[in-house]
C-alpha cells in the first residue's frame, strides 16, 4: 500500500530543510539506539551466552521508548499481548507503555487547537482542561464543555507522527530482521505490514470518527454499551472531540461481588462481538485504557483507530473452526486456516496450529460455567504459545497472514480482561447464541449497508 511522504505540522514553527532533517535524524539516532540495543543484548545472550539483567534492561528500554511518545511505544504494548513476540521481561515493562507515556504541554494544545480550529477556538469552549486527562503513545486528551454545555474529550494528535511512524517502522523491520535470523519459527513480513498499515490508519482521526459512528450503529440495541457521539464541528483529521464518557478503570472491580465481574464480562463479550458475528468488523485493541465501566457495570468503548474490517468468508472461518474442533474434522480446519491466508500448510504445521486453536477455543467449547484460564508470567497464553513457538521451529515455521495478526490479539487481549475479573460464565452457551443463524450472506448485505453509509467501503477487505 503506497503512503503519502509525511506532511509539516502547520502548527509547527517552521524550519528549514536542514533543521526538519535533524530532527528527523535525530529521531532515528533515538529509536535505532534503543533497537539496537535490545536486539544486541538478545543476540548476545542467544549467541554468545551474555547474561543480561533484562527486568532493568527493559525499564530502560521502556523509558527510552516512553520519552519518544511515538508509535514505536505503540509497537511495544501490541507486542506485549502477543505471547512469545517478547521476552516476559520485555512483555510485562512494554505492557506500562501506553499508559505511562507523558503528556505535552500546554504550549503544544494550544498551538494545535488554533491549527485545527482557528485563533478563536477558545471561544467555541465554556471550558477547556490546560492538563491532559489522558496521554497515550500517538496523542492525548482535554476534557472540555462545548460552548451549548456538552462534556466533551478532546483527543490531539502529537506533532510530526507520520515521520515517527516512518522511522520507527524502519527501525522495528531491523529488529524483526534480527530476529527471524536465529528463529525460523514465525515469518515477520506480514505482521510488519499489518502494523505499518494500521499505524498510520491511527492517524487519521477523521476515519476514526466514522468508525466511531459506525461503532455507535452496531450496537445500538446494546443498552450495556456505550459509544460516544461525535462533534463533526470540533473535529478534524488531526482533532476528534467526542462526548466525554463518565467511568472508572476495569481494574477497580477486580475485587467486586463475582454477579458485577460476570455482568462486566458478558458485556464486554457482546461490546467485541456483535460487531465482528454480526457485520465483520473487530475492534483490535481491547487495551485497558480503551474502555472504561460505569456504575451500572455497563461499558464506554473509549477508542476506534484500531479497527479491522474483515469480509464474510473470514469470519465464517472463525465459525468453520469452532465447528472444526468441536467435531474433530481436520478437512474443515484446514479449510478455515486457508481462508484466512494461511498457504500449503503440511501436516505437522495443521496439527501445531490446531494446538495453538484449541487453546483459544477451549472456553468456547466447554458446555459449562468455568473462568478463563491462568496466565503465565503475566501474559495471557504463554505457556502454550511457547510449545507452539517450539513445535513450528522444528516443522519448519509458517508465514502468519496478515489479516490474523489483529484477530488473534484481540483474541488475547479480551481473554486477559476476563482474566482480571475472573468472570466464571458459561461462555460455549454465550458463543452460541452469539452464530446461531449466521448466513454469511446476510453478513455481506447488512456489512456492506452499513459500511456505504458510513463512507468506509473501501475498506473491506
Amino acid at each position: 500500500m503506497s503512503r503519502k511522504p509525511p506532511q509539516p505540522d502547520a502548527d509547527e514553527p517552521v524550519y528549514n530543510d536542514g533543521a526538519k532533517m535533524s530532527r528527523k535524524m535525530q529521531r532515528y539516532g533515538q529509536v535505532g539506539t534503543t533497537v539496537a540495543g535490545l536486539a544486541a543484548r538478545l543476540a548476545g545472550e542467544k549467541f554468545l551466552g551474555l547474561k543480561i539483567e533484562k527486568g532493568q534492561h527493559a525499564g530502560e528500554l521502556m523509558a527510552a521508548l516512553g520519552n519518544l511518545k511515538g508509535p514505536l511505544m505503540k509497537v511495544g504494548q501490541i507486542l506485549a499481548t502477543i505471547p512469545e513476540a517478547l521476552p516476559p521481561e520485555y512483555a510485562e515493562a512494554f505492557k506500562q507503555l501506553q499508559s505511562n507515556a507523558p503528556p505535552m504541554g500546554w504550549p503544544f494544545v494550544r498551538r494545535r487547537m488554533r491549527s485545527e480550529l482557528g485563533p478563536d477556538w477558545e471561544t467555541r469552549f465554556k471550558s477547556f482542561g490546560k492538563e491532559a486527562a489522558a496521554a497515550a503513545s500517538l496523542g492525548q486528551v482535554h476534557r472540555a464543555t462545548t460552548a451549548d454545555g456538552v462534556d466533551v474529550a478532546c483527543k490531539l494528535q502529537y506533532p510530526d507522527m507520520e515521520s515517527a511512524i516512518s522511522a520507527d517502522l524502519a527501525q522495528l523491520k531491523i529488529m524483526f530482521t534480527l530476529y527471524e535470523k536465529y528463529d525460523k519459527a514465525i515469518k515477520t513480513a506480514s505482521i510488519h505490514d499489518e502494523l505499518h498499515d494500521r499505524l498510520y490508519e491511527e492517524l487519521d482521526y477523521e476515519r476514526e470518527a466514522a468508525h466511531t459512528r459506525l461503532y455507535g450503529y452496531m450496537l445500538r440495541d446494546e443498552k450495556e454499551i456505550h459509544v460516544p457521539k461525535v462533534i463533526n464541528s470540533l473535529s478534524t483529521k488531526r482533532l476528534l472531540t467526542g462526548t466525554w464518557m463518565e467511568g472508572e478503570k476495569i481494574l477497580s472491580y477486580k475485587d467486586a461481588k463475582i454477579e458485577d465481574r460476570n455482568t462486566i464480562a458478558l458485556n464486554m463479550f457482546r461490546a467485541w462481538y456483535v460487531p465482528l458475528y454480526y457485520y465483520g468488523v473487530i475492534h483490535g485493541d481491547p487495551h485497558l485504557g480503551n474502555y472504561s465501566i460505569r456504575k451500572d457495570l455497563s461499558v464506554n468503548l473509549l477508542d476506534f483507530g484500531c479497527v479491522r474490517i474483515f469480509g464474510a468468508s473470514f469470519v465464517e472461518g472463525v465459525i468453520n473452526l469452532y465447528r472444526a474442533l468441536q467435531n474433530d474434522d481436520t478437512p474443515l480446519a484446514v479449510h478455515a486456516f486457508e481462508t484466512w491466508g494461511f498457504k500449503k500448510l503440511s501436516n505437522d504445521q495443521i496439527e501445531t496450529l490446531l494446538v495453538w486453536a484449541r487453546f483459544l477455543y477451549g472456553p468456547l467449547l466447554d458446555d459449562k460455567k468455568r473462568v478463563i484460564g491462568e496466565t503465565s508470567q503475566g501474559i495471557y497464553g504463554r505457556q502454550t504459545a511457547h510449545e507452539v513457538h517450539k513445535r513450528l521451529r522444528e516443522v519448519g515455521g509458517v508465514t502468519v497472514p496478515r489479516e490474523f495478526v489483529f484477530m488473534d490479539r484481540a483474541a488475547l487481549g479480551l481473554g486477559s480482561v476476563f482474566i482480571h475479573l475472573q468472570a466464571k460464565i458459561n461462555w460455549h452457551r454465550l458463543f452460541e447464541s452469539m452464530i446461531e443463524g449466521f448466513d454469511k450472506n446476510t453478513l455481506e448485505a447488512r456489512q456492506t449497508e452499513a459500511l456505504n453509509h458510513f463512507g468506509l467501503l473501501k475498506e473491506k477487505q
